[in-house]
């Protein structure tokens, strides 16, 4: 993948005005903000948005991981939403030729930024709502304030429960963990014929706790077995201690419910200690960076996926083809598609709803049914969750490959 900096991104809709991308401010200007935030967070009330103004610029927040451990998921999400806002400019923007504004911040994949960039979004630069994240933990961190505020959030990949129990004003795109759970489970013991599966799993992580519990539950009740229960804490680059439990076990496969970087690294030193079983996972190795870094050692995986880029859907197809045209050639991953399908929302939305005005364009976002984009139909279920099918992918011959789709 293309390194990516938001600085050197020319386009005139992307700002690159993150909190460590900026001059300091007038402190005036930074008591002023924090004032501001301040009284959000005591009040509950969603500030004054300039952009609701008769005409000008409709300012969208961006929340993404355009740096850190995370880069990969972060810079490709942040396209697919580049993309959207391009075509809906092209087209003469939005509520009578409004163009839209992307504000997008980066909160370099730590946990803590991503509160501090929603407060930021909301309190200054007054956008009407906020696309991000793709990490769970960093997505609860954004649905709090952002439902205290009374700002529409959609988030293009967090998939644990716990991020749309914020409130009514949260919302995502990407199928839900208790899903792809079961789809993995399932697919093991039916497709791989799979009875006796050890878990490795981030103790620090909402998105990996949550897979693998839905993980365990589903495959145990289909009468398997659990061999072991491995844990690691974000940010571990040595595994072998408990790889070597695994293989004591006596498991016939591994279901590591992890992110990319650290799945590549597990990867490599699994078949370093000469386990061969077969290990499978969730959407967050969905990017081209766990092949770059695994190498050889991913050859044969498993993971649930929202999208494949093999997909013949014609909505799919066609923003493939857009994408390639944009952004270099590149193929298009599952963040990008998902970043793209939440700016589909909230554009599809904010036609709808025919305001920028908070609740009216909430009850837009709820109300979606049907709605074709990259991965697929969208309809937003009465917990602000998207109902999808998981795509099943492998690695072969070093490329990412179709296996099949699992429907709700």
């Amino acid at each position: 993948m293309q390194s990516y900096s938001l600085r050197a991104h020319s386009h005139p809709l992307v700002s690159a005005d993150s909190p460590r991308a900026m001059n300091p401010l007038p402190l005036s200007s930074s008591l002023a903000a924090l004032a501001t935030a301040a009284l959000l967070s005591l009040t509950g009330c969603a500030p004054s948005r300039s952009s609701d103004a008769a005409s000008g610029e409709i300012r969208v927040g961006e929340i993404s991981s355009i740096t850190g451990k995370e880069a990969a998921c972060g810079q490709s999400t942040h396209r697919g939403i580049v993309l959207a806002i391009e075509e809906a400019n092209a087209r003469g923007g939005l509520l009578g030729g409004r163009p839209l504004r992307l504000i997008t911040e980066d909160n370099q994949s730590k946990a803590g930024d991503s509160g501090t960039a929603a407060r930021k979004l909301i309190s200054r630069d007054e956008v009407i709502a906020i696309l991000g994240e793709v990490a769970s933990n960093r997505s609860l961190e954004i649905a709090s304030i952002a439902q205290r505020s009374q700002t529409p959030m959609i988030s293009p990949g967090s998939t644990a429960e716990s991020v749309t129990e914020a409130g009514d004003y949260i919302f995502r795109v990407c199928f839900l963990d208790a899903f792809q759970g079961k789809v993995m489970a399932k697919f093991a013991r039916e497709s791989l014929a799979l009875n006796r599966i050890a878990t490795l799993s981030s103790v620090s992580s909402a998105y990996s706790v949550g897979l693998a519990n839905h993980f365990k539950e589903t495959f145990v009740a289909g009468g398997a077995s659990i061999a072991a229960e491995q844990k690691f804490a974000e940010g571990d680059k040595d595994f072998r201690a408990q790889l070597t439990a695994i293989r004591a076990s006596q498991a016939d496969a591994i279901y590591i419910p992890a992110y990319y970087t650290e799945t590549a690294l597990i990867c490599k030193q699994a078949r370093e200690l000469g386990l061969t079983l077969p290990l499978l996972g969730g959407d967050g190795w969905a990017s081209p960076k766990l092949l770059e870094i695994g190498g050889e050692a991913v050859e044969g995986i498993y993971y649930s996926a929202p999208y494949s880029s093999e997909s013949t859907a014609a909505q799919a197809l066609a923003f493939i083809a857009k994408y390639r045209e944009r952004w270099d050639g590149e193929t298009p991953d599952a963040f990008a598609a998902l970043g793209y399908d939440a700016a589909l929302l909230l554009i599809d939305s904010l036609e709808r709803a025919g305001t920028t005005e908070p609740a009216a364009l909430r009850d837009a976002i709820a109300s979606t049914r049907g709605l074709l984009g990259a991965t697929g139909r969208t309809d937003i279920d009465e917990n602000g969750n998207a109902l999808k099918a998981a795509t099943i992918m492998t690695v072969k011959d070093g490329k990412f490959s179709y296996v099949g789709v699992v429907t709700p």
